[in-house]
């Protein structure tokens, strides 16, 4: 995970990260494209939070109409980019996976990697969905 206060690192913010996705704006598209080339490839890496990744989700189901499927491959798309980086890509990684073919959302994906990596023995919840994610438990009186 970056360190805090690394000046070292650019945000990127969802806005960007879904024009580069959905290209619906050529101007941002092309500048989005641009900036991420420069900054990313100057050994400056552009940082995606994984509160930009649930939020660009959400973005992509509701406002672009993407399914599960678009969505996993479009994630997995700027995973694969090297002038990005993220908090815990492995985990990132599998939580597009878990996405990808499960039925739970996506940020309940990442919740359930990212508290496992946190040393939480799972996540509890009263989502039936999320449940059958690897790290969830149901709470009973649910």
């Amino acid at each position: 995970m970056p360190s805090l206060g690394s000046s070292a690192m650019i945000g990127i913010d969802t806005n960007v990260i879904v024009r580069l996705i959905v290209n619906d704006d050529e101007r941002q598209s092309r500048a989005a494209e641009r900036f991420i080339r420069e900054h990313g490839g100057s050994g400056t890496p552009c940082y995606v939070s994984n509160m930009i990744l649930i939020e660009t989700v959400w973005v992509l189901e509701t406002v672009y109409g993407f399914d599960r499927s678009m969505i996993a491959d479009a994630l997995a798309g700027l995973l694969d980019a090297e002038q990005l980086e993220f908090d815990s890509p492995i985990d990132v990684a599998a939580s597009v996976e878990d996405f990808r073919h499960g039925g739970a959302e996506f940020a309940d994906c990442l919740i359930g990697r990212i508290n496992l990596l946190a040393g939480c023995s799972h996540t509890v919840t009263f989502d039936r969905k999320a449940a059958k994610l690897t790290g969830f438990k149901l709470l009973a009186g649910g």
